[in-house]
């Protein structure tokens, strides 16, 4: 196993991805009399996925140039998303297009490898840049690249291709995390709690490589970037859906748990929801694989492998809150009008909710019922092309409540980071990483094979 390569092992900068001609940017309201689309009646609770080059044509969260016209893109924190590029000021410098004079960038050390980093790195305050995250960034690479502490061994044919689509996956994870005003820092600046990524491959003769969590350090099995292996192991384990950034949802999951959690303010409404988690884990995990889920978990729980334990509860509930809420964030920012669609469960109520009072329950619902309708206009698409349904799932009742648990704690989050330091704190100090109380050291939740 390697680390993150420099710029001087890279490899030709990979091909510009596709990029459809589809409207971009979030829809203005549907003119009287005509149906109301989703975006019309659901607030997305992040930002747009929908970017725009200079020239008008949509882009994407992986392109690093317009189809269309050629010029260069990247993904810049600041602006959470995508943007078109001009040169710099200086050779191998650049500015967002609509702000030349302004902060400059450098291109990742990971866009010319195989990994294919499209994130731009901010210059130092005196070089004309931002020197945003600065602390948190490996000399040359982007926040993304900085949290990998391994790469698979590109020596072994086919890993520098499972590099890539584990970078990529990552990516989506990240900018998905710093849009909904999560917490992201790397060990360079929190050797403690700071994020850090393993990716590992099981090798002759050494124990088979789990995907998992420990201590903030979150390790996958690059076999699982592999389409026909993680299929394979999906049927196996009679999962109904298995993506590889289903795990990084899943295994960040245990890492916020850690964070933002255990021993704050937040821990005994878990335990309210969730259960105790102090109970027996290793056990739990014996009892999930030897007997299999109990008989009504698909009553209490999002998927089977969450009733193993209070802990992979909670993984699974937080990696379908990433999903619903990237979903809708992108329908929304595309128009997707799901209002006509017939229905094949009922919506949810406030008194479904675990706290119907809170001030911002009726938004929570809003969105959940909004998911219901955009997942059913989904399944349909899948059907009609043959494919299995796109969302198998069926919330149950009892894991609403656990999703506004997780939705009300991500709000917090987001209103700490903009809220503005406390009189007497260090310019440079990071807002409270978990909102209502102060964060105490925790003990490491283990991930477990997701």
């Amino acid at each position: 196993m390697t680390a993150p390569p420099t710029a001087a092992d890279a490899a030709p900068p990979a091909a510009p991805e596709d990029a459809a001609a589809s409207p971009a940017g979030t829809p203005a309201a549907a003119p009287a009399g005509e149906a109301a689309s989703l975006a019309d009646t659901l607030t997305a609770p992040s930002v747009s996925r929908a970017y725009e080059c200079q020239c008008g044509r949509p882009v994407y969260l992986r392109n690093s140039q317009c189809l269309a016209c050629g010029t260069a893109l990247g993904y810049v924190i600041e602006r959470l998303g995508v943007v078109p590029l001009t040169p710099g000021a200086e050779p191998g410098t650049w500015a967002v297009h609509d702000d030349p004079q302004g902060p400059a960038w450098r291109r990742c050390a990971n866009f010319e490898t195989a990994a294919g980093c499209n994130w731009m790195v901010p210059l130092p305050a005196g070089q004309g840049g931002t020197g945003d995250h600065a602390a948190d960034l490996a000399e040359g690479f982007c926040l993304a690249c900085s949290t990998t502490r391994t790469i698979p061994d590109l020596s072994i044919a086919g890993n520098d291709e499972h590099w890539r689509k584990l970078e990529s996956a990552k990516r989506r994870l990240l900018s998905q995390l710093l849009a909904l005003g999560l917490p992201v820092h790397t060990r360079f600046t929190d050797p403690v709690h700071g994020m850090s990524f393993d990716f590992l491959s099981s090798l002759p003769g050494q124990p088979h490589v789990m995907t998992g969590h420990q201590n903030g350090v979150i390790t996958l099995n690059a076999e699982e970037a592999e389409d026909a292996v993680r299929e394979r192991i999906r049927a196996e384990m009679r999962e109904p859906y298995r993506t590889l950034l289903g795990h990084f949802r899943h295994e960040i999951g245990h890492y916020y748990w850690d964070l933002l959690v255990a021993n704050t303010a937040w821990h005994e409404d878990f335990r309210t929801l969730f259960g105790d988690e102090t109970q027996d884990y290793a056990a739990a995990l014996r009892a999930h694989y030897d007997h299999g889920p109990p008989p009504d978990w698909a009553l209490r729980y999002v998927t089977s492998y969450a009733s193993t334990h209070p802990w992979e509860d909670w993984a699974e509930t937080w990696a379908h809150y990433l999903h619903m809420a990237d979903t809708v964030d992108t329908a929304l920012s595309f128009g997707v009008n799901a209002a006509n669609v017939e229905l094949s469960s009922d919506l949810f109520e406030l008194k479904d909710l675990w706290q119907p009072e809170h001030a911002g329950a009726q938004a929570f619902l809003d969105f959940l019922n909004g998911w219901v309708r955009l997942t059913n206009v989904l399944n349909e698409l899948s059907r009609s092309m043959g494919q299995p349904d796109y969302y198998p799932f069926v919330l149950p009742h009892a894991a609403v409540g656990k999703l506004q648990f997780i939705h009300q704690l991500v709000a917090a989050q987001r209103e700490a980071q903009a809220a503005p330091p406390a009189p007497g704190a260090a310019d440079d100090q990071a807002p409270p990483a978990q909102g209502p109380a102060a964060m105490a050291p925790a003990a490491a939740s283990p991930g477990a094979p997701a």
